[in-house]
């Protein structure tokens, strides 16, 4: 059995802002913060997502849904005092294809959702990425590492619309003394993925109960470190419950070979298909672990789901799922 979210006899938040309530995570932390009796408002616009994720949510006392684009300035009647900025393309097949679009939502979005935050005097949370370290050369990832992000790379347009993220938020709380807090996310898996998002997880759980040979980048041997998608909310509700102002890293500090990931999967699915090797994407970072000391210290906060527990939950779900036609990216 996976953890239930510990309860938070301190929570505070009455209503919170989820830009990007739809997507992976944001469905996920939604649903969370409905669960500690905070009222959610969830803005989307539903370019990478589908409503469709909101199903637990939906129709719930407490949960109002604003299709809409953050790029374009907004406002939301009545007292917030959370805002969670999670709008934005996330996966490689997302942001590869809407380039601009992902641009704009870490800039323009970010704005405006920091706008919002500053109007009401909301608590600000920025769900930044580990992408903003590119491919670093600094083993495991301390938030004191500046990173190592070619500016115009195919993959900028993640790393940068974040990095322009984060700058913007520190400006903010150092200019208008916005409570904000930067928290910097790491592989992040489990259910609710979309199968054709081009992350490892979903890919090779789709590969193998589809009968497909699993495709691992370059030899397989770049890392990752993989957290399931519960520890990842209960982190960034820590980190929004905190002083933190971060940049603060969340994720889990156990580095597996992605050629490691292929063969648990395809064991966990009782799968015996053979791997088959691509060339590696450009810029795609040969090794990602998070330092999380930082918020351990400060919150208490850590991983608590094993891995094999995560991805066994992760794949019963896609079983069901792919029982039905999914749609692929648009």
């Amino acid at each position: 059995m996976l953890p239930e979210i510990p309860s938070a006899p301190t929570w505070r938040f009455h209503r919170a802002v989820v830009t990007g309530g739809s997507g992976f995570v944001g469905s996920h932390l939604c649903e969370a913060l409905l669960a500690r009796d905070t009222e959610v408002v969830c803005v989307d616009n539903f370019l990478t997502s589908s409503p469709d994720t909101l199903t637990r949510q939906l129709g719930a006392d407490g949960f109002a849904l604003l299709k809409h684009d953050v790029c374009a300035a907004f406002d939301v009647p009545g007292e917030v005092d959370l805002v969670l900025h999670l709008a934005s393309p996330a996966s490689p097949a997302d942001y590869l294809k809407l380039p601009l679009q992902t641009l704009r939502a870490g800039s323009a979005g970010t704005l405006n959702a920091l706008e919002l935050a500053r109007r009401k005097g909301a608590r600000f949370v920025l769900a930044s990425t580990s992408e903003v370290y590119g491919n670093p050369l600094v083993h495991p990832q301390p938030e004191t590492y500046w990173g190592n992000v070619r500016p115009t790379g195919p993959r900028s347009v993640y790393d940068e619309a974040k990095r322009f993220a984060e700058a913007t938020t520190a400006a903010y709380r150092r200019e208008f003394g916005t409570d904000t807090a930067i928290v910097r996310i790491f592989n992040t898996y489990g259910p609710r993925m979309r199968p054709h998002d081009g992350r490892v997880v979903p890919t090779f759980i789709r590969q193998a109960l589809s009968g497909e040979p699993l495709t691992v980048a370059g030899d397989g041997s770049h890392t990752r470190s993989l957290c399931y998608v519960s520890d990842t909310v209960d982190g960034l509700l820590a980190a929004a419950e905190s002083t933190l102002a971060g940049p603060v890293n969340l994720g889990c500090p156990e580095e597996l070979t992605v050629r490691a990931i292929a063969e648990l999967v395809g064991q966990l699915c009782g799968s015996d298909l053979p791997l088959t090797f691509t060339p590696l994407p450009a810029d795609d970072p040969a090794r990602r672990c998070p330092d999380i000391s930082l918020i351990r210290q400060a919150t208490g906060w850590q991983p608590r789901v094993p891995l094999r527990d995560g991805l066994t939950a992760t794949i019963a779900w896609f079983t069901g799922q792919l029982a039905t036609p999914i749609p692929a990216v648009r």
